[in-house]
């Protein structure tokens, strides 16, 4: 059987890739929780989660160019480390997180499809799940293809909201708060609301794992994180400041869905169908680049232990990892359908969180051994992203528990 992925995946794609899974469903909810913490100053709460992730991703750059491997997070603990067991720990969380991301994000689409038709809940979720892992064995290229397409079908919807959100008159109280000044900055209700905005940008780590089927991936990997993290940084400020323009902060904070609420301060009736439609979209695309993450995780993984070995083969034509594939699709489905996803899908936060703590300390120990690389960060990166990642992990046990 043949046991090599094909390098197929250009910069463009890669790019799409990384914003639609760090874009994803969150935005469309997110943004009122984030109001009600930060209140006008939630569009500078997303620009200080997106200076706070920016070191970390920056040290997955260098680890990507270092160790360009499906297995991502695992190869680079095994080269900085060399102990099996913390790399095959590292790999299957990893690989956990996927799988329950998925999940609860297929759950979340499956209830705006419930809105827009009548269905069967458990049919919805498991139509969906099977269509996604279809399009993930048949091919990366497609995949990936299909993934930019849900990408531009998110940002219309967002474009459509920013339009409208510039065209509706501003809240009485937005014209008191224009007047920013840092002698006035909330620091303690702006960190609070970074804590949460923070987590709208978990999802660059995942380019990673497509390393062995991109074209110069120590070029390519390290340019698509970087170019989507501050595209979705851009995307994010501009579409949380014409939400709070526009719709008060008190209705905001107590939204399931704030955006509707900036089409209908335009004076129309919000088009829920509409944003339900590009919400199920978007759900779709997080699925699917989960999907496609984990299998190739697993795929590296199985190179790694004789243990997983029988995920570590492809498909002779199609050139996925089929068994990794299947496998991920069908624990997606399990999870989807079980009703503890929602309290897992506070443990995915704290995984990853960790993740960024040993992959900033992974980088600081390869940097020591060998300073030279294909693409370099100073060594001040990994260590200021190993401060902010273990800051932002206490923050959110504080929160959580």
């Amino acid at each position: 059987m043949v046991d090599h992925l094909r390098r197929t995946v250009g910069l463009g794609l890669l790019t799409a890739y990384g914003v639609g899974v760090m874009v994803g469903a969150g935005i469309y909810v997110l943004v009122g929780a984030v109001a009600g913490e930060a209140g006008f100053w939630a569009p500078f709460a997303f620009l200080l989660a997106g200076l706070v992730a920016a070191p970390t991703a920056l040290s997955y750059g260098e680890l990507s160019a270092r160790v360009p491997e499906a297995a991502g997070e695992a190869a680079f603990v095994h080269r900085a480390f060399g102990v099996q067991f913390l790399t095959i720990l590292v790999g299957a969380a990893i690989v956990a997180t996927g799988v329950i991301s998925a999940a609860a994000v297929l759950r979340g689409g499956a209830g705006y499809f419930l809105t827009l038709m009548s269905a069967s809940n458990v049919a919805v979720i498991v139509i969906m799940a099977i269509f996604l892992t279809a399009v993930a064995l048949y091919g990366v290229i497609e995949s990936l293809a299909l993934a930019a397409v849900f990408t531009v079908v998110e940002l219309a919807g967002l474009g459509l909201v920013v339009w409208a959100g510039s065209q509706a008159p501003a809240v009485p109280e937005w014209s008191d708060a224009r007047a920013f000044a840092i002698a006035d900055v909330p620091w303690g209700a702006l960190s609070a609301g970074a804590v949460l905005a923070f987590f709208a940008f978990i999802g660059f780590e995942d380019i990673v794992n497509m390393a062995e089927e991109v074209k110069d991936p120590e070029r390519n990997i390290p340019w698509a994180i970087l170019i989507a993290l501050g595209l979705t940084t851009l995307i994010y400020v501009v579409v949380t400041w014409v939400t709070v323009r526009v719709v008060p902060l008190e209705d905001l904070a107590v939204s399931e869905r704030p955006l509707v609420l900036v089409l209908q301060a335009k004076g129309g009736s919000g088009s829920p169908e509409l944003l339900s439609a590009i919400a199920v979209f978007a759900a779709l695309n997080g699925v699917l680049a989960q999907i496609v993450m984990a299998s190739r995780v697993l795929f590296g993984l199985g190179r790694r232990t004789k243990a997983l070995a029988v995920f570590h083969h492809v498909h002779p034509v199609r050139g996925t990892p089929t068994v990794a594939t299947l496998t991920v699709g069908a624990v997606v489905i399990v999870a989807a359908l079980s009703a503890n996803v929602a309290s897992l899908a506070e443990i995915t936060s704290v995984i990853l969180l960790a993740a960024f703590v040993v992959m900033n300390t992974a980088l600081i120990v390869l940097k020591r051994r060998s300073p030279e690389a294909p693409f370099r960060v100073p060594m001040l990166v990994p260590v200021v992203g190993l401060v902010l990642s273990l800051g932002a992990l206490g923050l959110f046990l504080g929160v959580v528990g």
